[in-house]
């Protein structure tokens, strides 16, 4: 069964008749007679009353008739829903994002997107590292706000904002009154770290990892909050970028004195996932503004 069957079908029951139907639809009348008799093979019933050219819905037509409509305007309703979540003007934008992110970087980011698009609309999933990334495979998400250090090479990726790194330690600490400090001055110190799930944790390995210095974890954490929660707690000092989830009363932030220790953080979409004209409007602002 075919969708044009049932549209020819509907046609010749609104018209009731065979060579007025075929106009309206631009075919032969032999060639939409054809089409109908095929359709109630089909079915295994008549649909119609013949006389001559006339027809007339009998009541398995008038039956099958109203499912059919039903059918056909379902249809066209999900083709106009489809045009209206891709449509760059009014389109839906998936995004999942680190929860760290949520507290200013992404709020920013969809007002000021909104305001050159007010009719576009976000649907946003956070998480951890794990959760965001089955967004991203699973197509819940068209992209995901994550590290550089977490692409893959079936991952296209662009940087939007860098945050600065800080040691970060707690008001009575020994270093608070430092204007700077070295990582090599933490040795000994107790470390609050990440566990895998945390995306900054592959960006603070990957800096120690280069200076070939490395830091034992008193304590590896769920999520970032947590971290400054310890650190505010006297429990250890940590590395963390200055967003405003972190900004806790009773923290002190130092700047890193070795060059290269920034957060790059970015939108990461994968190559062999279909975006819509929506979503690919969005990458190319995002791509323009962080220039």
């Amino acid at each position: 069964m075919e969708l044009t069957q049932l549209e020819y079908f509907l046609t010749v029951a609104r018209l009731q008749h065979m060579t007025m139907a075929s106009k309206a639809l631009n075919i032969t009348q032999p060639a939409l007679s054809h089409a109908i008799a095929k359709l109630e093979t089909e079915l295994g019933v008549p649909l119609f009353e013949r006389n001559g050219r006339n027809v007339e819905l009998n009541r398995y037509g008038k039956m099958f008739g109203r499912w059919v409509e039903t059918a056909l305007n379902n249809i066209q309703n999900g083709i106009q829903e489809i045009e209206e979540w891709s449509n760059p003007e009014t389109g839906v934008i998936h995004i999942s994002y680190l929860n760290i992110l949520g507290v200013d970087l992404v709020p920013s980011m969809v007002r000021d997107y909104q305001v050159h698009h007010p009719q576009v609309r976000f649907e946003l999933y956070q998480g951890d590292h794990g959760d965001i990334d089955e967004y991203l495979d699973k197509g819940t998400a068209d992209m995901m706000i994550t590290s550089r250090e977490t692409t893959l090479d079936n991952h296209e990726w662009i940087v939007i904002r860098k945050l600065p790194l800080f040691i970060v330690v707690s008001a009575d600490h020994p270093f608070a009154s430092r204007s700077s400090l070295s990582l090599f001055e933490l040795s000994g110190e107790p470390f609050v770290g990440l566990k895998r799930n945390c995306g900054l944790k592959a960006t603070i390995t990957s800096r120690f990892q280069h200076t070939n210095f490395e830091l034992a974890s008193t304590y590896d954490a769920e999520d970032l909050i947590t971290v400054a929660g310890f650190i505010k707690a006297g429990l250890g000092v940590s590395v963390l970028p200055q967003t405003l989830g972190l900004m806790l009363d009773g923290l002190v932030w130092i700047p890193i004195q070795e060059e290269g220790w920034d957060w790059e953080v970015g939108l990461k979409w994968r190559k062999d996932h279909y975006l819509s004209p929506a979503a690919k409007r969005f990458i190319e602002y995002m791509d323009t503004a962080s220039k």
